[in-house]
């Protein structure tokens, strides 16, 4: 059954959009087309620490005034920025959207930016970035980006220690008053609601402002390295390469490959480096597609004395796909692909977002073309993209000093 979408941009130039589902459940965001792509070396996290701001208080509700509203009438609230979108969300009772509208529209409208607050957030991020790097894992999949990309785009979305001194009140209300404006966000609603009243809601309680988003061109690269660490009994590694952009139909090849490679207990890579070796606990993939950059992982934690090997097993495994893939394995990872969007349906926070980040890269009704793109990957296309990367690859791992 076709889901009830709807798609419209407002006069005031925000976009709305709502799938209608009969549960009576919502999920609530909104967002703004602002993360790290569009970031300075100097001014690398202030995404992330205006997202943490906007929790802080507006003129009517302080902080806990926040969580209450929402979560005394059933709501879980939150937020995330990424890349390439800063989002604040809730999920509740469908019969309590207004109360999540208000709230949220409050908080992207009205921050306070209390400079107290602000400086009592910067030490809570500085323990966040000490986390980050303290977690090897963590730390391996902050790093590899910038083995792929030069800077700003190469530095970690939640930034330095360097950037976050930097960044004082009077630069995050300026980025704030250019970047929170209308034509900059998305309201997005899946649940039981009506579209008409979501649009009427936001036509009334935005006005139309100017705003802009700066755009920053990246540079990619292909880098190696290996660092060393004391403290630490395991080491983790990853292996990336640049995929086509979320635009282009070759990025759903680019997800079947890393299915096909990493994708769970049935893929190519656990098969042979835990399976058959007992190399790794932990042998996983990622494909980070969107419509500014591109790439795909394959994580794996193992011995130190192994991390050649691994490696090895690694290239030589996108090696057999680019000569031996048959179409019959191509459609068993197609079949998994597929059962996992239908799983992942389900969620409407988790629909929410896959919305979001598909209107991020043009428009959300594509989202549901997605299990007939899937179903179109060619065998060669996958081969090829197998080809491409073990030509061009970047390596990172982090392996214990002793």
């Amino acid at each position: 059954m076709k889901p009830k979408f709807f798609r419209k941009v407002l006069k005031n130039r925000m976009t709305v959009i709502f799938e209608k589902r009969e549960l009576p459940v919502v999920s609530v965001a909104f967002a703004v087309k602002q993360g790290g792509i569009n970031e300075l070396e100097e001014e690398k996290g202030i995404s992330h620490f205006i997202e943490h701001m906007l929790y802080k208080g507006t003129p009517t509700r302080n902080a806990k005034k926040i969580a209450d509203e929402i979560e005394r009438n059933g709501g879980e609230l939150n937020g995330f920025t990424d890349e390439a979108i800063t989002a604040y969300w809730c999920k509740m009772p469908s019969e309590n959207l207004k109360v999540a509208l208000e709230v949220l529209s409050d908080m992207v409208k009205n921050p306070l930016f209390d400079s107290k607050e602000l400086e009592k957030e910067r030490q809570v991020i500085f323990e966040e970035i000490k986390m980050r790097r303290d977690n090897p894992m963590i730390y391996t999949y902050d790093s590899i980006q910038g083995y792929l990309y030069d800077k700003p785009f190469a530095v970690p979305l939640i930034g330095t220690h360097e950037s976050m001194n930097s960044i004082n009140n009077e630069k995050i209300i300026k980025k704030f008053k250019e970047v929170y404006t209308p034509k900059n966000m998305i309201l997005c609603v899946v649940g039981d609601a009506n579209f008409e009243t979501l649009c009427d809601f936001a036509e009334k309680n935005f006005k139309k402002q100017k705003g802009s988003i700066r755009q920053i061109p990246l540079k990619l690269k292909n880098q190696e390295k290996i660092e060393k660490r004391k403290g630490i009994n395991q080491a983790n590694l990853i292996f990336a390469y640049h995929s086509p952009l979320a635009n282009n139909d070759l990025s759903y090849s680019a997800q079947a490959l890393n299915v096909l490679m990493a994708g769970g207990m049935s893929s190519r890579l656990f098969s042979e480096i835990r399976e058959k070796r007992n190399l790794a606990y932990s042998v996983k993939g990622e494909a980070m597609i969107n419509g500014g950059y591109s790439y795909s992982i394959i994580y794996v934690g193992t011995k130190k004395e192994n991390v050649d090997k691994v490696k090895k097993l690694i290239i030589e495994e996108f090696e057999k796909v680019f000569r031996e893939l048959k179409e019959k394995e191509l459609n068993e990872v197609k079949k998994q692909i597929i059962g996992n969007y239908k799983i992942s349906l389900e969620d409407s926070r988790v629909q929410m977002v896959g919305l979001l980040a598909y209107e991020i890269t043009g428009n959300a009704e594509k989202f549901y073309e997605f299990e007939e793109k899937i179903k179109k990957v060619k065998l060669e296309d996958v081969k090829n993209l197998a080809k491409k990367a073990i030509e061009k690859y970047s390596f990172f791992a982090l392996i214990p000093s002793h």
